[in-house]
């Protein structure tokens, strides 16, 4: 299996492809192998989210082995910033608010200014870390509600063949958007 490089994955606009991965699937019956590679994309619960770029060494491969229990694709601006107001949180579970990202992040945008800069790779919320303080400076797992309106398909078929799981492209922001 060929592996692309960072220029080929790059977005035609420029950016980074920031891959969605929601859990859908729960803990029973989860091979031993795949639950690890869950718990290292700190995917421990059904219906977690996390943002990873599409850059990220191996990131793919760990996607293609946990398939049959997640859904990814491509997250959009205005999907992140609506994500990010209604579902982000700081350490102690407080909501992440404008004047949080301003203060520790020294971003005079706020959220869409953060969006921004997850969109195109130069931040990462998985190393927004404050090793001293021991603390998460934004969490970088997302929890949601399951989608209003429930699933259009079984939740154990792939996405192309009526199910949900599976990567489903910018179709993620649509059941992103459910389930905020």
């Amino acid at each position: 299996m060929a592996v692309a490089s960072a220029e080929q994955k790059a977005a035609p606009t420029g950016q980074v492809k920031l891959y969605a991965i929601i859990r859908l699937r729960g803990r029973v019956d989860v091979h031993p192998d795949v639950e690890y590679t869950l718990s290292l994309l700190r995917l421990h619960r059904k219906f977690h989210l996390v943002l990873y770029p599409s850059t990220l060494p191996g990131i793919e491969r760990m996607i293609h082995k946990v398939k049959d229990w997640v859904t990814w694709g491509e997250i959009d601006r205005e999907t992140l910033i609506e994500l990010l107001r209604r579902r982000g949180r700081v350490s102690g579970n407080k909501p992440l608010t404008d004047e949080y990202v301003r203060e520790k992040l020294g971003l005079q945008g706020g959220i869409e200014e953060l969006a921004d800069k997850l969109l195109k790779g130069e931040i990462m919320l998985h190393k927004l870390y404050d090793k001293k303080n021991k603390i998460w400076i934004i969490k970088p797992v997302f929890r949601l509600h399951p989608p209003r309106g429930g699933f259009k398909g079984s939740i154990k078929k792939p996405y192309g063949a009526g199910g949900e799981l599976g990567y489903r492209g910018a179709g993620i922001n649509e059941l992103i958007k459910r389930m905020l």
